[in-house]
């Protein structure tokens, strides 16, 4: 397992939430929920920076089947966006269910949905970069698929 801080990143339509594991990979924890009307790329890079993250996850939300959807292109937008402007890795990784799996581990907490807005794409966030971590603690390789910068895209 490589050390260092990685950001996970689930983008929403609203809100993007980040989550931020500790430097030996073991552990997924919420750091901020952005707003998207705020152009949430030039926030996660000041992110990476103070956390000195070595990679940042961002999800990729499919369909049950594994087809996209429509909120897809959003998220890998919003990764290729990134990977233009960051010094470290941007990895794509599924994350099927983590927003449901997050709403419902929330309301069984005791949380609302009206209360928990500004939390569940922390906690989504957090899902996400922590299967991420286990992945690639069972099979010794980085999770996901790279994305590569490309030239000409509009950057933060």
């Amino acid at each position: 397992m490589r050390t260092g801080v990685r950001l996970g990143i689930d983008v929403g339509r609203a809100r993007v939430g980040v989550a931020r594991s500790d430097p030996h990979g073991m552990l997924a924890t919420p750091v901020e929920t952005l707003a998207r009307r705020e152009e949430p790329v030039g926030s996660i890079r000041s992110l990476v920076m103070e956390h000195e993250a070595i990679e940042v996850i961002v999800g990729v939300p499919l369909s049950l089947s594994g087809a996209e959807t429509a909120s897809t292109a959003d998220s890998r937008d919003i990764a290729e966006q990134l990977a233009a402007v960051l010094p470290v890795p941007v990895r794509l990784v599924d994350e099927r269910l983590t927003t449901v799996s997050a709403a419902r581990g929330l309301r069984e907490a005791g949380r609302t949905a009206k209360n928990s807005r500004s939390v569940v794409d922390q906690a989504a966030a957090v899902i996400l970069l922590q299967h991420a971590l286990d992945l690639e603690r069972s099979t010794g390789n980085p999770p996901g698929a790279l994305v590569e910068p490309h030239e000409g895209r509009p950057t933060a």
